[in-house]
């Protein structure tokens, strides 16, 4: 369970403590949720790079925030490491879905080593906006979480002291650019929309000349996702969340649950589930963030089904039929 969220005893409504344990389980499942299409194009560069150079693969961090499919990768033989310095002259290297910084993919070119980009196109689309912005002369507010990898590899992108990171809208409040400023901002792709929203409305009111993206910088499936749980939460007590705890779109997912009125619980798998989290509960929602498989949301409604009589339904609120393309490296 993730800390920042109340557990359902502490935070389940009156008519969750009189409903009867023994009474059956309502799940209501939204969709989409799991895997989006830079994820899925993430883990098949680590798949077919160990079936093209044998193994051992090395992955600089994390190719996605989910220690199920990072564990089962590494038993198909990737190697994860969090530096450049990790990695052993003479063997492939891959850059996770999050992005690096330009300084990565440039040591390794000096020190010879065969890499592959895995950074989510849509992420790569926000690099490439940011280095448009700069050779325009504007500064950039990046909205995003301090330290998130993905916030990193976005200022690696541009020259130092190029971008300003916002967090809050209090951030904004807090800036001393002048009115008339040349700027712009973006943001990290897998943020809450609303939240987001908020602190671009909060720019704009205190910079009207900001520059916009083109498109929006956050992703189709983590708005889809949110979407999801908004037409889901509003009807059960408690909403499971199956993401990592360094997740950020599986954190934002949880937040949108508590938000829309359900206890919301962030678990990995379903041997995270404690029983007593049920204990006067009656309808139950499920998602999984953008990292998670849909075999661990199986994992769940199976689990569930061993701990009371269940009945569950589906909520679509989008299809989602978006692909990206591999690396040529892997693909002549």
């Amino acid at each position: 369970m993730n800390a920042p969220f109340p557990s359902p005893a502490e935070s389940a409504p009156a008519s969750c403590e009189a409903a009867s344990t023994k009474a059956p389980l309502r799940l209501f499942i939204a969709a989409p949720r799991g895997f989006c299409a830079g994820v899925d194009r993430a883990i098949e560069i680590v798949e077919r790079a160990i079936e093209k150079y044998g193994p051992p693969v090395y992955v600089r961090h994390e190719i996605v925030h989910n220690r199920f499919v990072v564990d089962g990768l590494k038993a198909k033989g990737a190697i994860f490491v969090e530096e450049l310095d990790e990695v052993p002259d003479g063997v492939p290297v891959i850059f996770s879905a999050h992005g690096v910084p330009k300084s990565v993919p440039a040591a390794a070119t000096e020190r010879g080593l065969d890499w592959l980009d895995a950074t989510c196109p849509l992420v790569s689309k926000v690099h490439r906006q940011a280095e448009r912005q700069i050779a325009d002369g504007r500064h950039i507010l990046f909205i995003g979480h301090a330290g998130h990898p993905e916030v990193i590899g976005t200022f690696g992108q541009v020259p130092e002291g190029g971008m300003t990171l916002v967090e809050t809208v209090e951030d904004v409040a807090a800036l001393d650019f002048p009115a008339d400023a040349e700027l712009a901002y973006l943001s990290q792709t897998t943020l809450s929309v609303d939240d987001t929203a908020a602190i671009i409305a909060a720019i704009q009111a205190r910079y009207p000349k900001v520059a916009a993206p083109k498109a929006e910088d956050i992703c189709y499936a983590t708005s889809n996702r949110q979407a999801a749980v908004k037409r889901v939460a509003p009807d059960c007590q408690l909403m499971f969340v199956i993401g990592a705890p360094n997740s950020s779109n599986s954190l934002r997912l949880a937040e949108v649950a508590q938000r829309s009125g359900a206890c919301a619980q962030l678990i990995q798998r379903a041997s995270d589930i404690d029983p007593a989290w049920l204990e006067g509960v009656d309808t139950v929602g499920l998602t999984a963030g953008a990292s998670a498989p849909e075999s661990l949301v199986n994992e769940v409604i199976a689990r569930l089904k061993e701990l009371r009589d269940v009945s569950q339904q589906e909520f679509v609120t989008a299809t989602e039929t978006i692909s990206f393309k591999l690396p040529k490296q892997l693909t002549t």
